[in-house]
């Protein structure tokens, strides 16, 4: 890993912009952590570390969008209340499941979840198109809603990378809503399983605490810099950066290992 043998304040300054574009791409569309994960892998962080770190990191990325879409976000209290515990429980298992196996094992796992994410997000237009003629307003689509968050904030807890992407795939099947909407509630249900993953992790430890801090700082402005965008950068130029970073990963660690 030649950026680990940086000195310091290259290194400061490399977190720093890898929270800022990993606020912008979460602010965007989602997927931010396959900018900031890499980095703290190249940077000389270890797996586990690296994940736990980046999930506590990316936090403040989503209250720029809930800014942003907060019109949108009108007369949603009651969903988002209904999904709080499918969001809790399922984050807590996640950080247990990952906090219960040696690092060895989640070495081993990484690039396979990476790929899973990588390829959901490049197809999620397509699924979202395909499944647009279904009936919104079937019983059944509330089930899907809760077990579908609820398995997604499990994915979260364990490895955040791809979950808002994720939160939106089951949303646009569940929901009658418009993408704008849904990119609001996007925002809160990953806010709420970040924070609770984030919670465990803090106590538990296995931070590296300064790349934490600038991740801290950068994800801020660039989820407020994301809110700007969204509606000034086309989409595709965000989602093209994330699938390549996330497909460069995935293979580099399949070769290499982490």
């Amino acid at each position: 890993m030649l950026l680990s043998t940086l000195a310091l304040w290259p290194k400061v300054g490399l977190l720093l912009l890898a929270g800022v574009g990993t606020g912008i791409a979460n602010g965007i569309a989602g997927g931010g952590t396959f900018i900031s994960f890499p980095v703290l892998l190249a940077v000389g962080i270890a797996p586990l570390q690296a994940n736990v770190s980046t999930s506590v990191g990316v936090w403040p990325s989503y209250l720029g969008g809930i800014r942003a879409f907060r019109p949108h976000l009108a007369g949603r209290k009651g969903m988002i209340v209904a999904l709080l515990p499918w969001c809790a429980a399922g984050s807590l298992l996640g950080t247990v499941l990952l906090l219960a196996f040696p690092p060895a094992v989640f070495a081993r796992v990484i690039p396979w979840l990476i790929a899973l994410g990588t390829t959901i997000f490049a197809f999620s237009p397509l699924i979202t198109r395909r499944l647009a003629h279904l009936d919104h307003h079937h019983p059944a689509r509330r089930r899907v809603l809760h077990w579908g968050v609820g398995l997604v904030s499990i994915y979260g807890g364990y490895f955040g990378a791809g979950l808002g992407i994720l939160l939106l795939a089951v949303m646009a099947v569940a929901l009658p809503n418009s993408l704008p909407e849904l990119q609001g509630l996007r925002n809160v249900i990953a806010t709420i399983i970040n924070a609770v993953a984030g919670v465990v992790f803090v106590v538990r430890g296995h931070l590296a605490l300064q790349a934490v801090g600038l991740l801290l700082v950068g994800t801020y402005f660039g989820g407020f810099a994301g809110s700007w965008l969204i509606l000034r950068l086309p989409p595709w130029v965000v989602r093209t950066i994330i699938i390549v970073m996330g497909a460069g990963t995935a293979i580099k660690l399949l070769i290499t290992g982490a």
